[in-house]
């Protein structure tokens, strides 16, 4: 029973187009392995450079998010220092040809909104439009609320080939699943 629910799992996930894929909590540690890990799998495959690139700079956004705005966290100490743990998944695949990156995790439901609106945001613009608001973000001071440069997202959807995919699942009052898919 044990083996045929992971070959069944196991299937779905080699179905989806899926390669790479990390569900659980991430930390800085855990991202920098990870991501070597990706790294080396797409240089064995011999992918292009550029998309490597692109696919690697992709992933280590979209950890960063979870690590800075997951609403699932663990927090505590270990070995005398203070840790914080986030929760989220992240899968890497391809379909029709292309790379996919896919993360997941909770936010806080009060924070749906703006994310939305901003997502849409960039879904609208083409790559010139994307530079030159890449370009105006970075002139202006960062958002309060932002725990990186605010850029994170713009970033992505430079490197995408096509508008970003998203959505949100509400979980409860408090909490929804976003989940997001850039395709390289």
């Amino acid at each position: 029973m044990l083996a045929e629910a992971y070959r069944s799992f196991k299937q779905i996930l080699d179905e989806k187009g899926i390669v790479f894929s990390f569900s659980g909590y991430l930390s800085e540690g855990i991202l920098y392995s990870l991501g070597e890990a990706l790294r080396q799998k797409m240089v064995l495959e011999e992918a292009d450079v550029n998309t490597v690139k692109k696919v690697f700079s992709v992933f280590v956004e979209q950890s960063q998010n979870i690590i800075r705005y997951s609403a699932d966290k663990l927090r505590g100490e270990a070995s005398g220092h203070a840790v914080e743990l986030s929760s989220g998944m992240l899968s890497i695949g391809t379909e029709g040809g292309r790379f996919f990156i896919v993360c997941g995790n909770e936010v806080r439901a009060a924070d749906v909104p703006k994310l939305k609106a901003r997502l849409e945001q960039l879904q609208g613009m083409d790559p010139a439009r994307l530079k030159e608001f890449y370009r105006e973000k970075l002139r202006e001071a960062p958002d309060q609320e932002s725990k990186g440069a605010t850029i994170g997202l713009i970033e992505i959807a430079r490197r995408a080939s096509s508008p970003l995919e998203f959505g949100f699942d509400a979980i409860n009052d408090d909490k929804s699943f976003f989940c997001l898919k850039v395709m390289i």
